[in-house]
C-alpha cells in the first residue's frame, strides 16, 4: 500500500498546528507555575519562651500539618525535594492557661518562613500541655563517636568527657527516665591523634526538658597500637567430682591488638584463658573451646592458637 504524500499546504498547516500547541501549553504552563496554591507539609516544633518554674509535658506529637500558600513553581520545588520544615512555638501564653492556639501565632510563624510562602494554618490548630511538678538530676554525658584512623591507629583509653555530669530540669515523670545524655556524634576520618571537640548535647527531641550546661568539651586518647603475642596457661572450670584433669596443650598463644605505650605494661597476668568441662558435660565435646575471659580494657583479642585443646579425665 502506497503512502500517501503531504503536499506543501498541508505541511504549513500541520506546522502551524504543532505551534498552536506548543504555544499553548507554554502559556498554560507559564499561567499554572504564576498562580498561588496551597500546599501542606510536616513541620517539628520547637519551644521558646518557656514559662519559668513550670514543668510541662505536651499531649500530642511534636510534629504538625502546616499549610503553606505558594506559586506553582514553589509547590513543584517543594514535591521534587520533599523535607521537614521546623517551626518555633511560643509558649508564653502557658502562664495563664494550659493549651496555645495557632490562630494567635501565625504572624510569628510566617516570619520564620520566606516572604514567598506564606502560612494560612497549622493542624492541630490547638496544642495542649499537662503541667505536673518540676525537679532537677544530676546524669553522666556519654560521648558518641564515629571514626576512622590511620593504619595502627585506634582509641587507646578512656574517653573523658567535661563536664562529666549535666543537670537536666523537667517533669518529674520524664526527668526519672533518662539515665544519660549523648552528644552529637563526632566524627573524624583518618585519625591519628587524640581527638579534642567541644560536641552539644542531643536532647533526643525532648522539648520540654532543660539541660545546663548544653555542651561538653570531649577528649578521645588515640595512639599508635601495635600486636602481641603473649602465652597464656589455661584454667579448667567446673572440674569439681574428678581427680583430675589434663589438657593438651596446656597453654595457649593469644595475639592482642595494644596500644605501643602499653606493649611492656601488660603481661600475661592481666589475661585469663579457660576452658569449661560443662561443655563436654553438656554436649559431649570431643575438644573444648579456649575461652578469654579477661583483658585488660582498649585491648582486643584477635586470634587464639589454638582455639580447641583436647583434655584427659580422671574420675
Amino acid at each position: 500500500m502506497a503512502l500517501r504524500r503531504i503536499n506543501k499546504v498541508q505541511r504549513r498547516k500541520l506546522s502551524i498546528f504543532l505551534r498552536c500547541i506548543i504555544i499553548s501549553f507554554l502559556a498554560w504552563t507559564l499561567f499554572a507555575i504564576s498562580s498561588d496554591y496551597t500546599f501542606t507539609k510536616k513541620a517539628s516544633m520547637t519551644y521558646v519562651n518557656l514559662p519559668e518554674n513550670k514543668a510541662f509535658h505536651p499531649l500530642q506529637s511534636d510534629t504538625v500539618s502546616v499549610k503553606i500558600k505558594m506559586s506553582g513553581w514553589k509547590m513543584f520545588m517543594e514535591r521534587l525535594h520533599p523535607d521537614t520544615a521546623k517551626i518555633q512555638v511560643d509558649l508564653s501564653g502557658l502562664k495563664s492557661r494550659n493549651f496555645i492556639v495557632f490562630g494567635n501565632q501565625i504572624g510569628f510563624i510566617n516570619r520564620q518562613f520566606p516572604t514567598d510562602k506564606q502560612v494560612t494554618g497549622v493542624s492541630p490548630d490547638t496544642l495542649y500541655f499537662d503541667f505536673s511538678k518540676q525537679t532537677q538530676r544530676k546524669i553522666p554525658v556519654k560521648a558518641v563517636e564515629n571514626l576512622t584512623f590511620q593504619r595502627q591507629y585506634g582509641v587507646i583509653g578512656a574517653t573523658r568527657t567535661t563536664p562529666e555530669y549535666v543537670t537536666i530540669t523537667g517533669p518529674l515523670e520524664d526527668v526519672a527516665s533518662i539515665e544519660y545524655l549523648e552528644t552529637d556524634t563526632i566524627k573524624g576520618k583518618d585519625v591519628n591523634t587524640d581527638v579534642r571537640t567541644v560536641a552539644y548535647l542531643n536532647k533526643q527531641q525532648r522539648t520540654n526538658i532543660t539541660i545546663y550546661p548544653t555542651f561538653a568539651e570531649v577528649i578521645i586518647p588515640v595512639g599508635e597500637i601495635t600486636e602481641k603475642v603473649i602465652e597464656l596457661p589455661i584454667k579448667v572450670e567446673n572440674s569439681k567430682g574428678y581427680t583430675s584433669v589434663r589438657v593438651l596443650p596446656s597453654k595457649v598463644k593469644a595475639t592482642v591488638l595494644l596500644a605501643v605505650k602499653d606493649f611492656n605494661k601488660y603481661t600475661s597476668r592481666d589475661f585469663e584463658a579457660v576452658v569449661d568441662l560443662d561443655s563436654w558435660k553438656d554436649h559431649k565435646v570431643s575438644s573444648l573451646p579456649v575461652i578469654i575471659t579477661k583483658m585488660p580494657d582498649y585491648v582486643k583479642v584477635l586470634s587464639v592458637e589454638p582455639q580447641n585443646v583436647d583434655f584427659f579425665v580422671r574420675r
